[in-house]
């Protein structure tokens, strides 16, 4: 299991289209991954799930990896959220 902390910093926060670039990204990789806000975790290639969390600007989150590549999903990740989503 690899787990790194990111703070959302794009404005819109991980809603809608950000969103939408998240989950494609997570579907890239093999292992499991989830992303949790505060207490509540869930599976980051599920978009119903991210967008439960109201994830806004500002807001740090984990993103959690088990399985093969679970390294690679997590940075790959991350760089995505500290990218911005490229906006």
């Amino acid at each position: 299991m690899y787990v790194k902390e990111v703070t959302v910093e794009n404005q819109v926060g991980l809603h809608a289209r950000p969103a939408t670039f998240f989950i494609q990204r997570a579907n890239e990789y093999k292992s499991s991954i989830w992303v949790e806000k505060e207490e509540r975790r869930v599976n980051a290639k599920s978009l119903l799930g991210v967008l439960s969390l109201g994830i806004i600007g500002g807001t740090p989150i984990r993103i959690i990896a088990d399985g093969t590549d679970e390294e690679a999903a997590v940075e790959g990740l991350v760089k995505l959220v500290e990218s911005g989503f490229a906006e």
